[in-house]
This record gives C-alpha cells, sequence and structure tokens, in this order.
C-alpha cells in the first residue's frame, strides 16, 4: 500500500472507502488486514447507494442437488454475483427481507448470505409455501429493538399425502425474546382458494401486512398492532390479467400484466391505502416486455413475476427462456416517475431448474463477508 493512505486515520480510510461500490470493496478488502477489518467491520458506514435493494434468485432441481444454484444481483454496480451453495434444511424455503425461511417440518431462518440456520420453537401449525414478513416491534425495550420478528400467513398443510385444503391456518408471530408463536386471527375465507406464496403477494406497509390475490384481486391487511384483519376488498385495475402488490417507499404499488385496448403491457399504478383507489403511474417499455418472453408461446406472460422493495421493482421470467431475464423499475420519487432498464444477463453457465425462488433484500456491505476468508463470488456484469 502506498505511504499516503497508511497515513491516513482509520475514520477518513474509513470514510473513503465507504464511497465505493460493492464490487470494488471486495477487491478493497483484501488490500490489506486493515482495510477488511474496517470493511467487514458491522459498524462500516452504509451509504445510499448501498441500500438499494437486491434481486436474489435461487434455482432448485429435483433430482440433483449438484444443480442447484444462486444469484444476487446489485443494482448499484449492476453486477450480478454468484453465491456459494450451501445446504437447505428443505426445497420448500422462501426469502424475505433479508433472511432465508424454511417452514417445514420445523421453521428454522438464515441471513441471505450468511449460511447460518437457526431453528426457533415449532410452529403451532406447521405448513409450507406460507408468506413470511420481517418486521421489528418499536414498542419494545430498546434491548429488544434490533431482533426481527416474524409474521407467518396462510400456507398449506399435509394430512398424509393429501393437503387440507379446507384448513385455513392461523395467522402466527414470532416473538424472539421469548421464542415463542403468538396465535392471531385466520386469513379471511375470501382467500381460501389460494392461500399460499404461489397465489398470494404481501407488503410490509406503515405497520400493516397487505396481502393480495395474485389471480384474484382481493386484498386484506392485518394489523400487526392490533392483530385483527380488514375488510376484504377487489383491486383490480381494468385488464389486469394478474398482478403483485409491492411496498415502494413511501408507497404502495400494483404491478400487473394488462391486457388493454393497445395489446399486452406490464403496468405499475399508485394505490391510496385507505380507499384502495388507483392511479397509473408507469408502462414497461415493450422491448423490455418482450424481451422477457418467447414470442412464439400462447401464454408467454404467464410465467412473468415482480417483486420488490423500497425503490426499486424487478420483473422477471421464471421459466428457463433466455435463462430467466430480468428488468428493473426505480421509482425516482414520490411523485411516481420510473425509470426502466434492462438487468444484465445471470452468467453462464446457468442450469434448467424446476424450482425458482426470488426475493428483493438490502445488503449492507459487512454483510458479504461470510466468515473467515469467505466471500461472495463476484461476476463482473456482462453486456446485453
Amino acid at each position: 500500500m502506498s505511504e499516503p493512505f497508511t497515513s491516513l486515520s482509520s475514520d477518513l480510510t474509513e470514510l473513503i472507502l465507504s464511497h465505493l461500490p460493492i464490487p470494488s470493496l471486495l477487491r478493497a478488502s483484501v488490500v490489506c488486514k486493515r482495510w477488511h477489518s474496517l470493511i467487514s467491520s458491522p459498524s462500516f458506514p452504509s451509504l445510499p447507494h448501498h441500500n438499494l435493494p437486491w434481486f436474489f434468485l435461487h434455482g432448485l432441481h429435483n433430482t440433483s442437488s449438484k444443480n442447484n444454484q444462486s444469484f444476487a444481483f446489485d443494482p448499484s454496480s449492476n453486477s450480478w454475483f454468484r453465491i456459494p451453495s450451501f445446504p437447505f434444511p428443505s426445497h420448500d424455503f422462501i426469502g424475505s427481507n433479508g433472511f432465508l425461511f424454511s417452514t417445514a417440518p420445523s421453521f428454522s431462518f438464515s441471513p441471505v448470505l450468511k449460511p447460518r440456520w437457526k431453528s426457533t420453537s415449532p410452529l403451532r401449525f406447521s405448513r409450507i409455501n406460507p408468506l413470511v414478513g420481517v418486521f421489528f416491534d418499536h414498542k419494545a425495550s430498546q434491548s429488544h429493538i434490533s431482533k426481527p420478528h416474524f409474521i407467518v400467513v396462510g400456507g398449506v398443510r399435509f394430512i398424509g399425502n393429501l393437503v387440507d385444503i379446507e384448513d385455513r391456518l392461523a395467522v402466527e408471530i414470532y416473538n424472539p425474546s421469548s421464542d415463542s408463536w403468538d396465535l392471531c386471527p385466520t386469513l379471511p375465507a375470501d382467500f381460501r382458494s389460494g392461500n399460499s406464496s404461489q397465489t398470494l403477494s404481501s407488503a410490509l406497509f406503515k405497520g400493516r401486512l397487505f396481502v393480495f390475490g395474485i389471480y384474484t384481486f382481493f386484498v386484506s391487511f392485518f394489523d400487526l398492532d392490533k392483530h385483527v384483519w380488514s375488510q376484504v376488498q377487489t383491486l383490480r385495475p381494468p385488464g389486469v390479467l394478474f398482478a403483485f402488490l409491492i411496498a415502494c417507499q413511501e408507497m404502495l404499488v400494483l404491478a400487473g400484466m394488462c391486457n388493454g385496448p393497445r395489446g399486452p403491457s406490464f403496468n405499475l399504478w399508485r394505490i391510496d391505502e385507505k380507499s384502495m383507489e388507483f392511479s397509473e403511474i408507469a408502462i414497461m417499455p415493450q422491448d423490455l416486455l418482450y424481451g422477457l418472453v418467447d414470442s412464439e408461446e400462447d401464454d408467454k406472460f404467464a410465467s412473468l413475476k415482480c417483486v420488490g422493495i423500497g425503490s426499486l421493482i424487478y420483473v422477471f421470467n421464471e421459466e428457463y427462456h433466455k435463462k430467466y431475464p430480468a428488468c428493473i423499475c426505480e421509482i425516482i420519487n414520490e411523485s411516481g416517475k420510473c425509470s426502466w432498464r434492462r438487468v444484465p444477463q445471470l452468467p453462464s453457465p446457468v442450469n434448467k431448474f424446476h424450482k425458482v425462488i426470488s426475493f428483493c433484500s438490502t445488503v449492507l456491505p459487512h454483510n458479504i463477508f461470510l466468515g473467515e476468508g469467505e466471500e461472495i463470488g463476484l461476476v463482473e456484469p456482462m453486456s446485453d
């Protein structure tokens, strides 16, 4: 290392390094032990460009776990990371707000980039494919404020080898202080025809967990303080075929596939959380939309999925077509002004998966360090 850098104080060195994007931080962390110690510390400063939510894609292969692959996309550097494979408790896992979850046969969780699975006390009702949200109880004492609470909604459970289609499972909330689950009222009966994460979308927004039927367009929210459900309403802009509800900064956004007078389109609407009224804020450019699908297929848009938090919304194809292509929409401010762009292709080789699990999460700089001398593998962005 050159003399000018060695003469800088730790605080000033840390400040300079904090302005680097995460790929550059990875490289800087191997320059010397001092820089590695600064960058990998939980106290390392997190600037706004570090808080853009990443897009995670986990591909599972039914017959050979060797073909499983995991990727993470950093929007600030426009780079894909290849995440080292690590064992999952089961194939029925989901991701949400910085964590991976396995809900059956027992409930366990792990940070998205740190493969350290931790089991909780058992759920009262074991289930697969539920909605899982992560929130912090700000009414708790200061010593507990950093501990995440989990809310588990819906899902299905098996009796023998059969799915129990009649059982509407109770909402359960995990209290980390007592390692216990609190039972809450069940998901409203209107969602009975599809009460798993495959048919439902959720958004944590202003102390409420909103649940939305991707194909039924029913919407209701669960008050995290009062533990009650709101009245079920229908939220369906004209022409919508399917849609996803997303919490973006200070607004609720509905993102969905439409079939209107001018043909297929993927639209975004701002939702008033009190009245459930909607106003259109953006339409995906047609070249991006058709870049996500195979134009020869009749139902080519059916496999499109959407996830997002913060200021970013990711739209992607969960089928193997073009190796799981994706695009990204950044909501610039509260006015709803949007900017669209294509996400670079996944780095080759990309296997064909039987199941794709995807979600968004913010990633702080120290999260990229899995352990002593072990970091996630950086893959440089590829040209479109």
